[in-house]
């Protein structure tokens, strides 16, 4: 539960051994371990194959290593509020640290692709709490005036991380190994628990809630724990794994019988929860109209960020040469823009500006971005993909803080937690929904692309004789085999074919995120006028 969801009366009843500390101190340490845990959905990515490898593991079994930890962390975060109540907020952040560095150094040392899994889940359920309770820790160390500054620090760090991820892992990883992708975090997890251990406090509001609810003897919702965790792994694995399965094509039935466990352990979560008076998930915020447009919304751009995330840096490595470094660095100083937007887009909602234009605005621009990439050619320099990259990452900076605005309008102050953690999930699950779409789109429409580029490459071609003729003339400077010669140039011509098929593949994926962030802009005006009151906080939750 987060301070958001308490009145402001007793948001201002915060410690004395808190308010004589620097806010700013306590955010930069709450702060910390939000950024990490965000950057470890990321991280990993690029390190998949080295993974395998280096653990002697078949490189399609390394995608569990994603899909562990992204299920584990899905299965938390909807209910982190209630544990945070229950055990203490304080207890819970500094648990969640705790076990997270543990987990990432058990990451390191895995000898194994099972242990390593094994360690990626412990991962995701400690870090599933460090969002949700580093919000509620800024909330309450900072006066309502001066939350909206706090909370734009937080939105920095959500965005940021899986920006700046696929970077740092591709450097890391070229230079020192994958195991130091995971030993990176013991320092930064040490330091974080530190300061956070010597800064942070439950204010009293939130000690009077614990003691209520320890009073209350409600049972804990161990059958909505069983639907959720079955939700959350059946869903996980069919967006890991659904492509390399054939989706519903499927001859042994494992995406048929997963989707099937999904839809009906969904309805039952959905059934349970919105009939027991304790639920691990409340449901019912999706019943303000606002919340419940914000919440797609956010969704989608997620899924729009990690599908190009992900078929970026692939389209320059296998197209274009780059390592995973160069790569990194192109896509890099886009989070200049990222911060620089958000700040602006902060003043701005701070002003009277309706979050419903900026939101807008910020489709808008995300939706130019991604059409840009599905403009490029073979032939581009890397400057088209730094500033495309930008225009790309300054849209979705300008979603950050109004949907913050408007998701939580009209939210009452006790449902405002339970808000939080549910919009938390869906931003996570719309990222693993991106990368699925990613991968499936560029499988599948490669194969597309190939076939009907190889329509025209035939002997009736004038083009194709001519090209076969240079390239035959070519190789017999090399070899003098007229023979070998003739089938180095007819090879020279299927790695052009697949070349374009693959590249026009990355670019269909583009036109689709295009499209939908467009088409977003309609539902914006669904919503009510969404204006921030003076002194409310503006930035990303």
């Amino acid at each position: 539960m987060s301070a958001a969801a308490l009145p402001a009366s007793a948001v201002a009843d915060v410690p004395v051994a808190q308010r004589v500390i620097n806010p700013w101190i306590i955010a930069l340490a709450v702060v910390i371990p939000t950024f990490m845990e965000v950057l470890d959905t990321t991280i990993a990515n690029v390190a998949l194959r080295y993974m395998a490898g280096g653990l002697s593991a078949p490189a399609t079994d390394s995608e569990w290593v994603i899909t562990s930890y992204l299920a584990a962390n899905a299965i938390i975060l909807p209910m982190s509020g209630w544990l945070a109540v229950r055990l203490g907020r304080r207890n819970y952040f500094l648990l969640s640290i705790a076990i997270f560095t543990l987990a990432s150094v058990l990451c390191g040392m895995a000898t194994s692709l099972g242990m390593l899994i094994a360690s990626r889940v412990l991962q995701g359920l400690a870090g599933g709490g460090l969002q949700p309770s580093s919000q509620g820790v800024l909330l309450d160390a900072f006066p309502r005036e001066k939350q909206g500054a706090a909370q734009t620090l937080f939105g920095i760090a959500a965005l940021l991380a899986p920006v700046v991820g696929p970077t740092l892992g591709g450097y890391i990883t070229d230079n020192y190994g994958w195991r130091w992708i995971f030993y990176l975090n013991l320092p930064v997890g040490l330091f974080a628990l530190w300061m956070c251990s010597k800064l942070v406090h439950d204010p009293p509001y939130l000690k009077t809630a614990q003691r209520e609810a320890r009073q209350s003897g409600s049972p804990f919702d161990t059958i909505g724990l069983c639907l959720l965790s079955l939700t959350m792994i059946s869903w996980e694995i069919v967006l890991s794994k659904g492509q390399e399965w054939d989706w519903f094509g499927d001859p042994f039935m494992r995406v048929q019988t997963l989707a099937v466990i999904f839809a009906v352990c969904l309805g039952g979560l959905i059934w349970r929860e919105t009939r027991i008076a304790n639920p691990l998930i409340n449901f019912r915020t999706l019943g303000d109209r606002n919340f419940r447009w914000c919440c797609i919304i956010i969704f989608c751009a997620f899924a729009s960020l990690y599908a190009n995330t992900t078929s970026l840096p692939a389209l320059l490595q296998s197209l274009f040469g780059y390592d995973a470094t160069t790569s990194g660095l192109v896509l890099s100083p886009s989070g200049v823009g990222a911060v620089m937007m958000l700040f602006i887009v902060g003043i701005l909602l701070g002003k009277g500006v309706d979050a419903r234009y900026l939101m807008a605005t910020g489709l808008l621009i995300l939706g130019i971005g991604n059409y840009w990439m599905s403009r490029f050619t073979l032939d581009i320099s890397p400057w088209d993909v730094v500033w495309s990259r930008t225009v790309f990452i300054v849209g979705l900076s300008m979603i950050f803080a109004p949907l913050n605005v408007a998701a939580f309008f009209n939210i009452p102050p006790h449902l405002r937690g339970a808000a939080v953690g549910l919009l938390a999930l869906l931003r996570n699950e719309g990222g693993s929904v991106g990368t699925s779409i990613a991968q499936t789109i560029h499988e599948r429409r490669d194969q597309f692309h190939a076939l009907r580029l190889g329509e025209r490459l035939d002997s009736l071609n004038p083009a194709v004789n001519d090209y076969l003729a240079q390239s035959q003339a070519n190789f017999m400077k090399l070899n003098g085999d007229p023979s070998a010669s003739y089938e180095m140039a007819l090879r020279s011509l299927a790695n052009l074919r697949e070349q374009q098929s693959s590249s026009f593949a990355y670019f269909d994926t583009f036109v689709l995120f295009a499209v939908i962030s467009v088409a977003l802009i309609g539902l914006v005006f669904f919503m009510q006028r969404s204006v921030a009151a003076k002194g409310a906080h503006v930035a990303a939750e």
